[in-house]
Order: C-alpha cells, then structure tokens, then sequence
C-alpha cells in the first residue's frame, strides 16, 4: 500500500515528509501483515518467558519482563504484570524543563510504532493499534525535553508519552494541555493498558532521537534548496557573469554535490544576461556557493541515509527473534539481548547536520552584508534604504542575522563524542544522540530565518534599484516574494516580514 497525504500504512517506509505531516491528524493504519508478525512476535516472547530454561526452571530470565532495569537487571522484577510495567515507567519520570514541540512527540511515536509493528519487540498487537487510533486525533503527550542521554532508547521522554496513554501525567488536545486522563476522554480514546513488555519496548528506542533529527533534516534541506534560489536571484539582480557555474569547471572539481548543484543553479539561472559591470571575480559568497551548497548537498545525503535506516530499523532491547522459519509449527525462536538502542549513527548524523547548517547561515548572512554594502552591491543605497539617514532600510535585520549565526555557531558544538558514564556504570559511554538531534531542530528554524532575511534583502534591493532579474525562473522568484512583502519604504519593524519570507521560502522549496 502506498502512502498517501493523509493516510500512513505501518507496513510502509516512513521519510521526513510522513514524519512532518504527524503533526496534525493522520490516519495510521496496521494491515493484516503486521498484525501476524505482531502476534507471532508475542507468542515467541511468552514461550521464551514462560517455557522451561532446560535446567528444570519455569523459563528464561528475560530483561525488564523478569528483571529489574538498567543497573538493577541483577535483580528480580515484579511478579505481576501489570505492576512490572509500573515497574518500568514510575523511575523514569524525571524529565524537566519546557514541553517538547508537538510535532516531535508525535513524529517520535510514529517511529515508535512503525518499530513495534516489525513483530520482534515481543509487543501485543493492542500496543500499535491503540498508538494507530491515537494519529487520527490532536492528542499529543506532554515530554519534559531534558532527561534523555539517547543510549538505553530515549527512556525518560519517551515514558512520559506511555504514562500519558496510560492517562497520566499530562498531555494536549487541540494545543491546550490537560490531565492525560482528561486528554484521552476528550480524544474519544481509552486509556492504554501495558504489561511490562509492553511498558519497555515503548521507552527502549531512539524514536525521540530519530524523529527530531528526521525533522531537522528536512528542515535544512528546505532552506538549503531556498538559499540555493536566492543565491541565483542576488547573482541576477546584481547582473553576475554565471561562469563560476560552469558544468566543465564544476566536474573537475571532482565532488557530486558541487556538480548537481551547479547544474540546478544554472538551470535556475537559464536566460541570465550578465550586466558587464561586475569584478572578474565575483565575492566567494557568490563564487564558491556551489562548493559550499555542494557540500552541504554531499554532507546531507549521508545524514539522509541514517535517517532513512534509523527509520526503516528496529531500536529495541531485547529482541525476539525467529529461530528457525517461522512456518509449519511453533517456533520458540531466541531472546537476544544488545543494543539496538543505541544512538550513535543519529548522533554522528545529528553533529554533522549542525555543521551543515551553521556554514549555510554563514553563507546567507554573508549574502544579505554584500546586498547592504554600497561598495558590493552595485551602487545600491547603504542598508538599501529609500533615504539613507532618514530611513534605514535593512540596518535592523542585518544586525538580527548577525545575532542569529552567533547563536548557530554556539549551539554547533558536536555532541556525540562528550560521553558522560551513568547508570552505575551500566551505560559506561552514551551517544548523546537526543541533545545532537534536538539542538540542530532548534538551529534549523533559525537557519530559515537566516534565509528570511535574505529573501527580504532581495526583495528590497528590486525595490531601491536593482535590475529587473533576467532569467525568468530568478523573476518567478522576486515576483512570489514581492507578492508577500511590501517594500520597505517608510521604515518599520520587519520582524513579522522576516517569518513571512521564510513562510514562503518554505513552501517554494517544497513545491
């Protein structure tokens, strides 16, 4: 079955734009498929749990089904089911600070989901069907977001969603937070009812990790696709000579990334007419832009690709695999425990990301200061203001973007190598994956409004002087922004303009 706009089959791979579209109400389904695989996973679980060890005993001990967690596994658990899912979630409600945005808490439990629906978590079917109804209405958990190291699954988030299922703690509907309980009638669903098992294999997975970077890497790949526009539209406004986008130029520079986006630039740039009035050799914001969005374009397949797995896999402790082929009789299949939790890949892929992110927030800022300089810019007004001294122009937002990659580069400090041990040494070194995901999320909002600012200097500089663009596709381009945007002509406050544009720019790089 194939994904459609409003519809999500559990069976199907899920990408950045499912993951984006959770946010609001979704129908998840859970076909026959899953649910076989779910009910054979279950019954492999029980008679690992319950059958006979082969040293007179009643079954194999099993973490967090028959034990205790983390650096307590040496103990037992609790006899009662129900109590030992209690067990599980109770200790790990210790999260703090603000809420974490809805869009990520419901993108990490499709993840979840879709994990679960694989059949070797060991989970009731009733798990995914109820997490399934659940995306067709506006709840949504409330997830304190500190308290995750993202090396044992992101166990303290992702047990305050559970217990919020459960109809505790808190969670919203229709954006207004309540009493999970409360949240749950409200939604039309009941509250979930979970034995140890089920209780771990919820928390045990990287889903808050993988969801916030999967969101932030489509978020970049936005602006990236943005900032390549708007780098076409300042060539032309200013009259470029496209030949730093020469195809022959660009193959022997030997990289993929540089090659294809110097042939979406020129594509972009097609009809140009260069103005004769420009340097020999243009500013490297302007010369080297294939090499750096090139670049960003090499790095950011590689982070698609460990989404795409991280999506695509099962992050679970332990799991419970088929021992021999699951047809012609029952198959007891094996317990194996590891660390399928741990998330490293997404933390490489995460630190990566933000170093992305941070050079193209140069990139754009060092744009939007040639675009201001009368000394750059072709004999444009200073600050592109429509009276230089009695108006100001662009002087505000110039000084907000120069704040704004302040603020990118200080939260661009890789994360995945500061392992910290915890857990009595359980977890001896941790990924710190949900930190690395969730800070290039936040740097990607202001790595659009970076392009924001741009796309309003642009759409300025038409407005004091600049040339009529010449490539049609740069003119489509000004034509949409200038659509949105006033010009600026009096003065006045463009913070409201700024998140226009980046609107904006959102919906031209996803068209």
């Amino acid at each position: 079955m194939l994904t459609t706009a409003d519809t999500v089959p559990l069976t199907a791979p899920l990408d950045p734009a499912v993951l984006r579209r959770a946010a609001g109400p979704l129908t998840v389904t859970v076909d026959d498929a899953a649910h076989a695989r779910l009910e054979r996973g279950r019954r492999r679980f029980r008679a690992l749990r319950d059958g006979d060890d082969g040293e007179g005993g009643g079954g194999r001990p099993i973490y967090g089904a028959t034990t205790g967690f983390g650096a307590l596994v040496g103990y037992a658990g609790r006899a009662d089911e129900a109590d030992q899912c209690d067990n599980t979630l109770a200790h790990l409600g210790a999260g703090q600070g603000p809420d974490l945005p809805h869009g990520i808490v419901r993108a990490a439990l499709l993840v979840r989901a879709r994990s679960l629906a694989q059949g070797l978590s060991g989970v009731s079917a009733e798990v995914v069907d109820r997490l399934a109804d659940m995306f067709a209405t506006t709840f949504t958990p409330a997830v304190p977001r500190y308290g995750s190291v993202g090396a044992s699954g992101d166990l303290i988030p992702l047990a305050y969603a559970a217990q919020a299922l459960r109809g505790r703690g808190h969670a919203y509907v229709d954006g207004h937070r309540m009493p999970a309980a409360d949240a749950l009638a409200a939604s039309g669903l009941r509250p979930l009812a979970l034995d140890g098992r089920d209780a771990l294999a919820l928390v045990n997975g990287t889903s808050v990790t993988t969801a916030a970077l999967a969101l932030a890497l489509d978020a970049v790949r936005a602006s990236q696709r943005a900032l390549t526009a708007l780098t076409c539209l300042l060539a032309d406004l200013l009259g470029c000579d496209p030949g730093f986008l020469d195809a022959g130029l660009l193959r022997a520079y030997g990289h993929p990334g540089a090659a294809d986006t110097g042939a979406r630039m020129r594509h972009r740039l097609d009809g140009t007419v260069p103005s004769g009035g420009r340097p020999l050799q243009e500013p490297y914001s302007i010369r080297c832009s294939p090499q750096v969005l090139g670049a960003a374009e090499d790095a950011l397949r590689y982070v698609d690709a460990v989404v795409a797995a991280d999506l695509a896999g099962v992050s679970d402790n332990p799991l419970f695999l088929p021992g021999a082929e699951d047809a012609g009789g029952p198959d007891e299949g094996r317990a194996v425990h590891g660390g399928n939790f741990f998330g490293q890949p997404a933390a490489f892929a995460a630190d990566l990301l933000a170093s992305v992110t941070a050079q193209l927030g140069n990139l754009a800022e060092r744009q939007l200061d040639l675009l201001v300089d009368p000394a750059r810019n072709g004999g444009l007004p200073p600050m592109l203001a429509t009276e230089p001294g009695a108006q100001h122009g662009l002087q505000g937002v110039q000084l907000a973007t120069t704040a704004l990659v302040a603020e990118i580069r200080r939260c661009a400090t890789p994360a995945a190598m500061q392992s910290l041990p915890t857990n009595l040494h359980n977890q001896d070194i941790v990924p710190f994956g949900t930190q690395a995901a969730l800070r290039s999320y936040d740097m990607a909002d202001l790595l659009a409004l970076l392009c924001g600012s741009l796309a309003l200097g642009l759409r300025q500089a038409a407005h004091v002087g600049a040339r009529r663009p010449t490539a049609p596709r740069c003119a489509a381009l000004l034509d949409t922004l200038s659509a949105e945007i006033a010009p600026v002509d009096p003065d006045r406050p463009l913070d409201a303009d700024v998140r226009t544009a980046t609107r904006a720019l959102a919906t031209h790089a996803r068209s």
